[in-house]
């Protein structure tokens, strides 16, 4: 039975089968021509990939407050909003409807008592104050080492996010934007288009030890907001951490001093290696907010190379005499 699919080609005389020959030289003839005619031995035209530089962060210098605000105790909580309001309440840094960017230290399979982690109390608690400011969206993000999800998770981090009314951003492939950095090391790089959404950006790092930096508080921190090959910028990590408080200038710091890892750092594991440090610190001055930190680690500003050479570029400054620090317990 023949297929209903199948239909049989009519037979074709000699002189139609010579017209379609003649037909279809005909056209091949004439898009040579117009090939020859338009052909350059320029390259395809792309569209330029656009290259973005970082938004300056900070918010108008107020004299009248604190230049760092520093408060005692062990609930995360209520240190956190004690040393926001010593330095002017989150209102003074955020504007209702602004978007909101929280970088925490979350580059770890850590558990929180491990310290490798900013403490996800103090997390909270910076998200719940830029929620009461009325900021419409504060996301809280990382790049991390580690697995992204296993991280946020083990961390603590996302659940106290989720509960505070945050939301938690991770960086995925596309979400990469070349940004100049303008530095010394640090030039175009990949950055987390996150920090070019956000109209403020907070840092909230813990303090604690580094193998190669001696540590990483504030400005390390920063280099969460990089993809690429990162550990290329530890052969010169001195300078890309400089390049980086140049180029990231955040509208406030909170430090995380409550659990300090001591030893063996920036992964951890051992919790002989963390000592309570029942500390936070808040300021808008990095450089000032990191060399406080360093006492916790018995490091002193000059033992740190970068402190100074973010110093020389004018970020902040290292000597905190006659600086005004308020320091208080709750």
């Amino acid at each position: 039975m023949t297929s209903r699919n199948y239909k049989k080609q009519p037979v074709l005389s000699r002189r139609e089968l010579l017209a379609r020959t003649a037909s279809v030289c005909g056209l091949a003839a004439a898009a040579g021509i117009w090939g020859y005619t338009f052909y350059s031995n320029d390259p395809v035209r792309r569209s330029a990939a656009k290259i973005l530089t970082f938004r300056d962060y900070r918010t108008d210098v107020v004299k009248v407050y604190p230049e760092l605000a520093v408060v005692r105790g062990r609930d995360a909580e209520k240190m956190v909003r004690a040393a926001v309001e010593k330095i002017g309440g989150m209102t003074r840094f955020i504007n209702p409807g602004e978007k909101v960017l929280i970088k925490a230290n979350v580059a770890w399979d850590r558990q929180p008592e491990q310290a490798a982690n900013t403490n996800p109390l103090v997390v909270a608690a910076v998200v719940r104050l830029c929620l009461e400011a009325k900021a419409a969206a504060v996301w809280v993000t990382d790049i991390p080492v580690n697995d992204a999800y296993r991280c946020f998770a083990r961390s603590g981090i996302e659940e106290a996010v989720n509960r505070a009314g945050g939301k938690i951003r991770l960086t995925g492939e596309n979400d990469f934007v070349s940004t100049d950095l303008r530095g010394e090391s640090l030039k175009i790089w990949p950055v987390s288009g996150f920090y070019h959404e956000a109209d403020k950006l907070i840092n909230v790092p813990i303090a604690k030890h580094h193998s190669l930096s001696k540590c990483t508080m504030g400005m390390k921190n920063l280099y969460g907001s990089l993809g690429g090959q990162r550990n290329r910028l530890h052969q010169d990590i001195n300078t890309s951490i400089a390049d980086l408080a140049s180029a990231i200038r955040p509208t406030l710091t909170v430090l995380d001093a409550t659990r300090v890892l001591m030893r063996n750092g920036p992964t951890g594991g051992n919790l002989s290696d963390v000592k309570a440090g029942d500390t936070v610190i808040a300021g808008v001055d990095l450089v000032a907010v990191e060399t406080y930190g360093l006492r916790f680690l018995d490091l002193k500003a000059e033992d740190v190379p970068f402190i100074g050479m973010a110093e020389k570029r004018g970020i902040g400054r290292s000597d905190l005499n006659g600086m005004r620090i308020d320091e208080s317990n709750v």
